[in-house]
């Protein structure tokens, strides 16, 4: 993890792409021990089982605290709270649709601080039904926050067959963040959110009840965490490929 003063830090990982921060610093008044703030912060965070990527932004985020100070300085944890928008009572700072890995990280971390519950729920969502409503409803009554990842288009592709998605991922990731009780969308192309799921590590992962405990991926992760994997019963009758049958169907 590099620190380029105001260029921001860098992490860079074998066999992973470099994650790059900008700086957080509104206004520059001493940068003395803000490296100090930066080691101590990550080492906090990592001590608590926190992943480096949001480590990283915590302490990108206490770096831009301190350097607004004259002289050496600490960041307290309600500056810290409010450097990452998440100020206590407060609404959350908007983020854009969907968000990205850095941006939904953030925004763990920052729930996280507030002893905020974190839930995380994945899948394609092409043309939303009832069956996604209720499911989404049923893991938002869980927790305070819910975050939903969705596939990426070419994922989808790969999945369901050229002639999907319906909707591109934009399209899908803004009608989710319209949902009450849905607070992040997020977008992953691998073909399972797993590395997703490891950088963010929610406190409940969400799955429909047609899979097992052991087959939800990155229920290990969660577990191992402390958090808890929840199975969702899901709603008979609905199935957007049967809409799309029926959409495409003669007269």
């Amino acid at each position: 993890l590099l620190t380029r003063s105001e260029k921001g830090m860098s992490l860079f990982r074998s066999g992973a792409a470099p994650v790059h921060l900008p700086t957080r610093a509104r206004e520059v008044f001493d940068v003395s021990g803000a490296g100090d703030t930066v080691v101590a912060t990550l080492g906090c965070a990592m001590a608590a089982g926190i992943p480096i990527e949001t480590a990283m932004n915590l302490a990108n985020a206490a770096a831009g605290v301190v350097v607004g100070k004259l002289g050496t300085a600490v960041c307290t944890p309600e500056e810290l709270r409010q450097a990452l928008g998440a100020e206590s009572g407060a609404e959350d700072a908007p983020v854009a649709i969907p968000a990205s890995w850095e941006d939904a990280a953030a925004r763990r971390a920052a729930w996280r601080a507030q002893g905020l519950t974190v839930g995380f729920a994945n899948g394609c969502f092409d043309l939303l039904h009832p069956g996604h409503v209720t499911l989404l409803q049923r893991a938002a009554a869980q927790v305070d926050r819910l975050i939903v990842a969705i596939n990426s288009d070419a994922s989808v592709s790969a999945l369901k067959g050229q002639d999907r998605p319906v909707q591109n991922e934009a399209a899908r990731a803004f009608v989710l963040a319209g949902l009450k009780g849905v607070d992040l969308v997020t977008v992953f192309g691998e073909p399972t959110p797993l590395e997703l799921i490891t950088r963010l590590v929610p406190d409940v992962l969400f799955k429909g009840a047609d899979y097992t405990e052991d087959q939800v991926v990155g229920g290990d992760v969660v577990k191992a965490a402390g958090g808890r994997v929840a199975l969702i019963d899901l709603v008979e009758g609905h199935s957007t490929s049967a809409l799309v049958k029926k959409a495409r169907r003669p007269g």
